[in-house]
């Protein structure tokens, strides 16, 4: 069984400071991926040295994004970035890096780890936002072949139902509601991609991995479902035991997202 985590870190080293360690001990996840790293390599391996194998992309502009993928499990390969078919602006990088691990019998499982952009509704960022989602789509046609067990996680930035986001009735013409993002995701699920979470728990009020910081949204509940595992039909398969890990009070979270833990029937390879 191997037990996959994708978090929203919002930057690695407060998220180390303030809790991230113990989540780690409690959870015991296999492979955890990681978005808004906002660190060097040299941090991001310091934190996980021992027995973690690790790739990363960074951002190009500093303090900004970076997504990264931590595993117990050896990389036998990985990609960095959404290239060589264009190269990418500075505003596109540190938000997609992909790792293959082996499994038994000869198979591979490919993971990524996501992290799309959040926008600004009718302003030039939406605009990069879905140049950034089209090159997406392209690369998860590429991924999702028959009988291919791909993972691709992370904060996509988007609540894709009204059951995915507590106040939806208020952000109708928000970004990361706006019917033209959440078309994307009809497409990617038309195509054959699982939303893991939401086939697994079914149709109710979220569970949210996201609250504002703003008022009193983390204690009431008031959310978004904007972190997802996104799998292949036949990874789909494997997969059980969706939970999001929500901190017990505002007080103890590490990070204003929360871990969301999924287990898959996959038994990797020896070492």
């Amino acid at each position: 069984m191997l037990t996959i985590a994708t978090v929203n870190v919002n930057g690695l080293r407060a998220a180390w400071r303030k809790g991230m360690p113990a989540w780690i001990d409690a959870a015991q996840p296999d492979i955890i991926l990681m978005q808004e790293v906002r660190a060097p390599d040299d941090i991001v391996h310091g934190f996980f040295s021992n027995g973690w194998s690790l790739v990363q992309q960074a951002c190009d502009i500093k303090g900004r994004a970076g997504v990264a993928i931590a595993t117990r499990h050896d990389i036998i390969a990985a990609r960095i970035g959404l290239g060589p078919q264009q190269p990418e602006i500075p505003v596109d990088t540190g938000r997609w890096v992909e790792a293959d691990i082996a499994l038994e019998h000869g198979r591979t499982l490919t993971v990524v780890s996501a992290y799309i952009h959040s926008g600004t509704a009718g302003t030039p960022k939406m605009d990069e936002k879905y140049s950034y989602l089209n090159r997406v789509t392209t690369r998860l046609a590429e991924l999702n072949t028959p009988d291919s067990l791909a993972l691709v996680a992370g904060d996509i930035n988007i609540a894709h139902t009204n059951n995915d986001i507590k106040n939806w009735r208020g952000n109708k013409k928000s970004a990361g509601f706006l019917p033209e993002e959440r078309a994307y995701l009809d497409q990617w699920f038309d195509a054959g991609w699982h939303d893991t979470h939401r086939d697994l728990v079914g149709e109710q009020e979220g569970p949210y991995t996201w609250w504002s910081n703003r008022g009193q949204a983390f204690d009431n509940d008031s959310g978004w479902r904007i972190d997802y595992h996104l799998t292949t039909p036949e990874l789909f398969t494997h997969a059980s035991y969706p939970r999001v890990d929500r901190a017990p009070s505002y007080d103890t979270r590490w990070s204003d997202h929360a871990p969301l833990v999924i287990d898959y029937s996959l038994t990797p390879a020896s070492r």
